[in-house]
């Protein structure tokens, strides 16, 4: 669904009668589901994200008092969109839903209890770098991929997402213990059962704007050498470039020569075409070095592969490694439980990095299944691009593909954040834009599922209409329902009149299952 009512209006429709193989499901003929929800249910889902805000919620603490407060809670919102305050609370629900056809996501859902400054004061400090902050400033850095003030608190416009923001070392391991006790109650939950991730609760998001500013310009370089060649406007998956004419520009710009350049293309695949695409190219990145020696440019300015920072503290190389070392402890978890990960997507000044590092995991984890789902934010315009080059590098290397396919949670934020800081807005311009990318995205998926044994998706929406498209094309391309290649997801109570009749109907669903202890925060 929209992000935001205000730009893209929408109106509740009933939902219309399903057809799939063996299975006929009307909407307004199924079974009352688990929590009965009726016109109450209804008002709360639709008042959640106009109610729920900190400053009501803490209107309201002061004139019921603490425990009136909690009881009302408990009574209303709390207990319609959270499962429970721990493992064991959140047991009853998982079993009923399942008993309905619905399985569950284990997402960790507290907060902390930060004033605006203060979140502003924790994400300038954990986005700059020691260097910049002694220098005082960010050299040749892109705009779009430093820490602005003015968007310091990442919770601003956000409704439907939580935010982590970085104290220290410690803090992030608490979150990979508490990722940990999720996975762990989702193994002991049900079958084929899933875990949500953010990267941002797991180390410093310095080194995520960083690694994502490099993967970016990295991209642009490459783009702007395939403009030299005659191949600009190509998909990005027909855009390949000649490795003579390549090492040539390579060589002229300074940053190497033939003979430096030559041990960089000599995969079996180079070798025979004599080309080299977007994916062979990102895999220089690979092929150079490792973590902080990993952050060089190339500046065609100046012929020369540069450090994207001065000098890196011994502390701060220690925490990019943390970061990846505790990536790897939940990936290895999740295997061993046979619970599939799904890492979310965030702000797209993060998310290159983010989806890299996911990437790495798949190519470790996902040899025998899909275990680790990326996710994949199709209000962005490279959203296919995205997919595609995945997808791709999947077949090549010969892992199971896993992906989570959502609109985006940050659009208002992410238009403002461009607009104000002056680059290039990265989102769709208008919804129907985001609903075609979606769709775009989905098909090439489906298609591939139908003759692939390695994929897989999770359609995680709370648009009737794509779920209707989805079902359409399952039906379309004979992915039956019980192969368990495509998933459903929604949030817990924003959308049962979808998610049940997806149940009855055998369709592997995955609702977003919360679990919080009320009132109690990181501090």
């Amino acid at each position: 669904t929209p992000n935001s009512p205000a730009l893209y209006p929408t109106s509740p429709r009933s939902l219309p009668p399903y057809h799939l193989p063996g299975a006929l499901v009307a909407g307004g003929a199924t079974a009352a589901p688990p929590r009965a929800p009726g016109q109450g249910a209804t008002l709360l889902g639709w008042s959640q994200p106009h109610l729920c805000t900190a400053q009501s919620m803490g209107v309201s603490r002061k004139l019921l008092g603490q425990h009136l407060f909690e009881k009302l809670m408990k009574m209303t919102f709390y207990g319609h969109f959270v499962a429970g305050e721990d493992q064991e609370a959140i047991k009853p629900l998982i079993q009923r839903n399942h008993a309905f056809g619905v399985g569950s996501v284990l997402d960790y859902s507290v907060e902390e209890d930060l004033t605006p400054e203060e979140a502003e004061r924790k994400e300038m400090d954990s986005c700059t770098s020691a260097s910049e902050k002694k220098t005082g400033g960010a050299g040749h850095r892109e705009k779009q991929y430093l820490a602005h003030r003015g968007f310091g608190d990442r919770r601003d416009k956000v409704i439907s997402a939580r935010t982590y923001f970085y104290a220290d070392e410690t803090k992030c391991d608490q979150h990979m213990e508490t990722f940990l006790r999720c996975i762990e109650a989702s193994g002991g939950s049900s079958e084929d059962s899933f875990s949500a991730i953010k990267l941002t609760a797991l180390g410093r998001p310095q080194f995520l704007l960083q690694f994502s500013e490099v993967l970016m310009k990295w991209r642009k370089f490459f783009h702007q050498m395939a403009a030299e060649q005659g191949k600009a406007g190509l998909a990005v998956m027909e855009t390949r470039l000649e490795v003579k004419k390549l090492q040539e520009t390579l060589a002229n710009l300074g940053i190497a020569t033939k003979a430096e350049s030559q041990h960089w293309f000599t995969g079996e695949d180079l070798g025979v075409s004599g080309t080299v695409d977007l994916l062979d190219w990102n895999s220089l990145i690979d092929n150079r070095t490792k973590l902080s020696k990993l952050l060089l440019v190339p500046n065609t300015k100046t012929g020369q592969l540069e450090p994207l920072l001065s000098h890196f503290t011994e502390e701060e190389d220690l925490q990019m490694k943390r970061m990846l070392q505790r990536m790897d402890v939940l990936a290895t978890r999740a295997l061993k439980l046979g619970v599939r990960l799904m890492v979310d997507a965030e702000q797209t000044y993060f998310q290159p990095a983010i989806s890299r590092l996911t990437l790495e995991m798949q190519r470790k984890f996902n040899m025998e299944k899909a275990v680790i789902f990326n996710t994949f934010q199709c209000y962005l315009k490279e959203a296919y691009d995205n997919v595609t080059m995945d997808m791709e590098l999947s077949r090549r290397e010969g892992w199971h593909f896993g992906a989570k396919l959502v609109r985006g949670a940050y659009l208002e934020q992410e238009r403002a954040r461009a607009a104000q800081i002056g680059y290039e807005d990265p989102l769709n311009p208008t919804y129907e834009e985001t609903n075609e990318m979606y769709q775009r995205c989905l098909d090439y998926v489906l298609e591939e599922i139908k003759y692939s044994q390695k994929v897989k998706v999770m359609v995680a929406s709370h648009n009737e209409d794509t779920v209707k498209f989805t079902i359409r094309r399952m039906a379309e391309l004979g992915i039956h329902p019980s192969e368990n290649k495509v998933y459903f997801g929604q949030l817990l109570g924003m959308c049962d009149q979808i998610t049940f009749p997806l149940g009855k109907c055998l369709c592997p669903r995955r609702e977003g299952v919360g679990f919080a202890v009320l009132f109690t925060v990181s501090e």
